[in-house]
C-alpha cells in the first residue's frame, strides 16, 4: 500500500545507471502501519488524510512497514519524516530527530528509519535531515478497530503534521520536539 503525492515525483531510475536527477522535494514523509491491527493503522491514518491536501514539495510514502526500498525515497529530499506508532511511549506523540544506525548489516524487509537512512548512505545518497513522529499506541491486535485512546492520539498527531508540513524547518522542527518533551 504506497500512497504518493503527485506533487513530488519519486526519482526515475535507470535500470544500471541508478537514480536520475528529479525535482527536488521539500518534504519526504513515509508512514508505516497496519490498518488491520487496531493502534498500528495510526501512521496510514495520518498519511490518508495528508494525502488529500496536495502540498507542493511533498512526497508522500505509506506501507506497512520501512523497507531498504524506502531508501530510494530520500533522494532528493531536503527533510524526511518517518511516521510510526509505538507501544512503549507515555506521551500521545513524540517528535525526534534521528540520523543513520551505526550498523545496518543485516538484511531484512522491516527496518527502523535509522536503518533506512543507513542502507541510504550505504548507496551513497546524501542523506536529508531525518524525524521521527512516533505516536502512541495500546491496541495492536491483528482485527481490531482504531480505539478510543487512539483516536485521541490520530487527533494529536494530526495537529503536529499539519504544524510540521506547514513549517518545514529543522530549526523549527527542534523548537517542537523540545516542547514536546521528546
Amino acid at each position: 500500500m504506497t500512497v504518493a503525492a503527485p506533487t513530488c515525483p519519486r526519482p526515475a531510475v535507470d535500470a544500471g545507471t541508478g537514480p536520475r536527477p528529479a525535482p527536488a522535494c521539500a518534504l519526504v514523509v513515509l508512514a508505516a502501519g497496519n490498518p488491520a491491527r487496531g493502534d498500528d493503522a495510526l501512521g496510514p491514518l495520518l498519511a490518508e488524510r495528508l494525502s488529500v491536501l496536495a502540498v507542493p514539495g511533498l512526497r508522500l510514502v505509506s506501507d506497512f512497514q520501512f523497507q531498504l526500498e524506502h531508501a530510494l525515497e530520500l533522494a532528493d529530499a531536503g527533510l524526511a519524516l518517518f511516521i510510526d506508532a509505538h507501544r512503549s511511549q507515555r506521551a500521545p506523540v513524540r517528535l525526534a530527530e534521528i540520523d543513520a544506525a551505526a550498523d545496518c548489516g543485516r538484511v531484512s524487509h522491516a527496518l527502523t528509519p535509522a536503518e533506512v537512512l543507513a542502507v541510504a548512505a550505504r548507496i551513497g545518497q546524501p542523506r536529508p535531515p531525518a524525524w521521527v513522529l512516533s505516536l502512541r499506541g495500546t491496541d495492536f491486535e491483528l482485527g481490531r478497530p482504531l480505539g478510543p485512546s487512539g483516536r485521541l492520539t490520530l487527533a494529536y498527531g494530526w495537529g503536529v503534521l499539519r504544524y510540521l508540513i506547514a513549517n518545514p524547518s529543522v530549526s523549527r522542527w527542534r523548537a517542537l520536539a523540545s516542547q514536546l518533551g521528546h
